[in-house]
């Protein structure tokens, strides 16, 4: 066994590693056959491989909080059409390559559900990427500086679903314009992108410098797309007007 364990670990089958005691003692109580046997080792060693890669990936997207899907107040948010919702949490829309646009105004749970449906897509063994808007832009200009922005433009373009938080909290630059738009043309209909964004379609010509470019980045994100509008009111606010009746 210690000879068996040793050439498992020299050919990195490390779950097979981890249950090979008890899958030999299990065998012997069961009386189960030899292929019986390595069916079971395989099957460890598939979930063991598949549970690594979860956490790889989970670690690499960077999701703000631990919140699902199903914590949601949809109650309090009563004009959300909640199939929808859950249908887009089947991430079939990352197989399509569509897109998701979350609109409203602040505390509206706009993140929350952006987070959660890339929780989702984490499970269902896509790469995920969550980052704001200014955090994007602000890496890919360092990156031009240290001579690193091929491979910055990398980081935004490879994973299956990218998620962009709070796009029009701060209007882009003219150079900075340029950036997001190489990043929303290059993944169109190439990978899927969901957006946040505390201002409607109407509004976004004040986010963008460039009212050319502004037309060619909504034409891409909004071809293909998902776009759901929150007009409810702030959880947050709802948190405080709670708070302070308690007291």
């Amino acid at each position: 066994m210690e000879q068996l364990s040793q050439s498992l670990c020299r050919l990195k089958l490390a779950g097979m590693v981890k249950s090979l005691d008890i899958r030999s003692k299990e065998a012997i109580e069961r009386k189960l056959s030899y292929s019986e046997f390595l069916e079971l080792l395989l099957e460890d060693e598939m979930s063991n491989r598949e549970i690594n890669s979860l956490k790889k990936r989970n670690a690499k997207a960077h999701l703000p909080h631990q919140k699902s899907l199903e914590e949601y107040d949809f109650n309090f948010q009563p004009q959300i059409n909640k199939k929808l919702i859950f249908e887009l949490a089947t991430v079939k829309f990352i197989e399509k390559k569509e897109n998701i646009i979350f609109m409203g105004q602040p505390g509206t749970g706009k993140t929350h559900l952006a987070a959660a449906i890339g929780r989702k897509a984490l499970l269902a063994g896509y790469r995920v990427l969550f980052t704001t808007v200014s955090e994007m832009i602000d890496n890919l200009n360092q990156s031009k500086a240290d001579g690193t922005y091929y491979r910055k433009l990398q980081y935004y373009l490879q994973p299956d679903l990218l998620i962009l938080d709070e796009l029009g909290f701060k209007p882009l630059s003219q150079h900075t314009v340029h950036d997001f738009f190489e990043i929303i043309s290059k993944r169109y209909e190439q990978k899927s992108i969901i957006i946040t964004s505390n201002k409607s379609f109407e509004e976004w010509d004040s986010i963008f410098f460039d009212k050319v470019l502004a037309t060619a980045i909504i034409d891409r994100l909004v071809h293909h797309c998902y776009p759901i509008m929150i007009k409810g009111e702030s959880f947050r606010v709802k948190e405080h007007k709670n708070t302070r009746g308690r007291n």
